[in-house]
């Protein structure tokens, strides 16, 4: 284990106290003997340094991870693992993760966790999200990490190696404390959220939360499917045939040469080719978006098959959208009344507004479509159950002072 010398001001750039000793890991020994301690421990704490501006798949570059305090008499309770430097197995570190007698907590773990699983081959279980459990303990819409240490730990963050290219060696001892920092101040913003859920009887509602985050298929995007992602105002079924093969030519693409999707073709030149349909690398050469490294060789051949292949898609097979969704702005006044009632029902139960309902769920709603994830599991509760009464015309909304509240209707008339 490598060990990088502090000068002792830990505590004053970041809010925690420190004996000035960094501990770097770059041995596959020395993670076997800390993920072995790990295991014994009710929690750990992770976070990840990462780069994925020039690669289809994140590169990892460090492993944050932190042992309650309480285990420090064993050895070090807070490490850097550095997946760069020397010839690291992370295989110790896949087990841990894998251990289901052991709470994995993050922050905004998304990310975090689709590295793990594309790198490893292991998705944390359990996992706690503290960004998640943040905002059901009302704390506001994807509060910061930042922000919960300054009000929950009372401590602050050096913020001057944000932007650190974490893939260059070797590190700073700057850099190596903000990274740590980012674990260390987690265990207490853990305990405090873990406490408010069970006060609050809310622990059900972070867990069905983490039923997303654990699922192999958030982190599997399915290349038939990414044309759903792109926005477009131009919705007959040709077009989009074309969108979705030129969607999926690039996914594959990317994937297969590890390469940004932008790196492939942008957005909106994926929308041009569509419309104008290129028949011919001479066809290529005269669109206006596409990059030059696109109009000739493999990424023009992909181009032209992907709009073949449109082309010859039986008109049956071609994608359409929903009526629903062609009808979803039908009935703006509506969505409107919903808009209310999700910031009355969040302020009441103390809970941010986009957990619950986005937009796009409320304006679903108003259109008559019934399979958001605001009717599902504890949204339900919170606020789908009254949003059906008021669109059935059972309950009126009314204001009461500052606060709007919700008022019963008979045979769902108002008289």
């Amino acid at each position: 284990m490598a060990r990088r010398r502090g000068n002792g001001r830990q505590g004053e750039r970041t809010g925690q106290e420190s004996s000035g000793d960094i501990p770097v890991i770059t041995r596959t020994e020395d993670l076997a003997t800390f993920c072995e301690r790990a295991r014994r421990a009710p929690f750990v704490t992770l976070d990840t340094e990462f780069l994925r501006e020039r690669t289809y798949y994140a590169q990892l570059c460090l492993v944050q991870m932190a042992l309650p305090e309480e285990m420090a008499a064993g050895g070090p309770d807070a490490v850097i693992i550095d997946p760069i430097a020397g010839n690291l197995d992370l295989a110790p570190l896949w087990a841990l993760l894998a251990d289901e007698n052991v709470v994995k907590v993050l922050h905004a773990a998304r990310q975090d966790v689709e590295i793990f699983h594309t790198r490893g081959g292991v998705i944390p279980k359990p996992l706690f999200d503290t960004q998640v459990a943040a905002m059901v303990c009302g704390f506001g819409e994807q509060v910061g990490y930042e922000t919960l240490v300054r009000k929950i730990a009372g401590a602050s963050i050096d913020k001057t190696s944000r932007f650190t290219d974490w893939s260059r060696r070797p590190l700073t001892e700057a850099q190596l404390r903000y990274a740590l920092a980012d674990v260390t101040h987690l265990r207490q913003i853990y305990r405090h959220l873990s406490s408010c859920l069970q006060e609050s009887g809310r622990e059900e509602w972070v867990r069905e939360e983490m039923a997303v985050l654990t699922d192999p298929a958030t982190y599997e995007p399915v290349p038939g499917e990414m044309w759903k992602k792109i926005r477009t105002r131009t919705t007959t079924p040709a077009f989009l045939a074309a969108v979705r093969e030129l969607a999926r030519f690039r996914e594959e693409y990317a994937r297969r040469k590890n390469i940004p999707r932008g790196r492939v073709f942008k957005d909106d030149a994926l929308l041009e080719l569509a419309s104008v349909k290129p028949q011919s690398e001479a066809d290529l050469a005269r669109t206006r978006l596409l990059q030059r490294e696109a109009r000739r060789g493999e990424i023009a051949k992909g181009i032209l098959a992907a709009i073949r292949r449109a082309a010859e898609t039986p008109p049956e097979d071609r994608p359409r959208l929903e009526k629903a969704q062609e009808r979803e702005q039908k009935n703006p006044a509506l969505a409107d009344l919903l808009r209310v009632l999700l910031k009355a029902r969040a302020e009441e139960a103390g809970v941010a507004q986009k957990l619950i309902a986005t937009s796009a769920d409320l304006d679903a709603l108003a259109a008559g479509r019934r399979d958001v994830p605001a009717l599902q599991g504890w949204r339900l509760e919170a606020f789908g159950k009254a949003a059906l009464e008021l669109i059935e015309g059972r309950i009126a909304l009314a204001v009461d002072g500052q606060r709007v509240r919700t008022v019963p209707l008979e045979d769902g008339k108002d008289d």
